[in-house]
């Protein structure tokens, strides 16, 4: 059955991945919101769908199709960190799933808000685990499941890139906006270690339980 999607934060760098996602799964995006208005790659996707560059209207939007019987039924949240929890307790309460980009918060007594609000509502929120489905880490997970019970290992993981000097002056290199490297970018690396290894001992429960991933 095809579904209705609704997207915030349309003119982000992740975006397009979800519209193509919607597309190739033969759903519909029906709406999306930015506060930027360089979206034309909606138009290689979901060119007949309703953009809003002000929430209020997106909200208005959204809850007339609810009211005449077409309401959507996923939410996908793209926008920056520091907003997440905001625009998925708007889409629980509006009715729909949400689905989000990582981390779900930025901070550990949030997580516990959002799952008041799932049991409130009986609506889901799901965050994007990509890494997961590479077969390298697959096969890393499976040669560790086949290994003795009790084995421990020393893994050394480290990650380097590069930024350009915009990446400091976008909300990216705002502490206080992205969470810090370790939320933005390490919460894919965490969650593989507990997903390959099994689950965290200690140190890491508060940070991994604060991103979602024990749910």
């Amino acid at each position: 059955m095809q579904k209705k999607f609704a997207l915030i934060g349309a003119a982000g760098y992740i975006a397009p991945r979800h519209m193509e996602a919607i597309k190739v799964c033969g759903h519909q995006l029906v709406s999306a919101y930015d506060k930027n208005d360089s979206v034309g790659i909606i138009d290689r996707y979901f060119p007949n769908a309703d953009f809003f560059t002000e929430f209020e209207r997106f909200d208005r939007h959204l809850e007339k199709l609810k009211r005449t019987g077409n309401p959507v039924d996923y939410i996908v949240v793209c926008s920056p960190n520091y907003l997440h929890d905001a625009h998925i307790r708007f889409g629980l309460r509006y009715g729909a799933d949400v689905i989000c980009e990582k981390p779900l918060v930025l901070n550990p007594w949030n997580i516990d808000g959002l799952q008041e609000i799932e049991r409130e509502t009986g609506h889901k929120v799901y965050t994007i685990l990509q890494l997961r489905h590479l077969e390298s880490f697959i096969a890393l997970k499976e040669r560790v499941s086949a290994s003795p019970d009790g084995q421990v290992y020393d893994v050394d993981l480290t990650y380097l890139t590069a930024r350009g000097k915009w990446y400091y002056a976008s909300w990216k290199g705002d502490l206080s906006k992205s969470g810090g490297i370790a939320t933005n970018i390490g919460i894919h690396f965490f969650d593989l270690l507990s997903w390959a290894f099994g689950p965290v001992q200690k140190a890491l429960s508060t940070f991994i339980r604060m991103t979602g991933l024990l749910d």
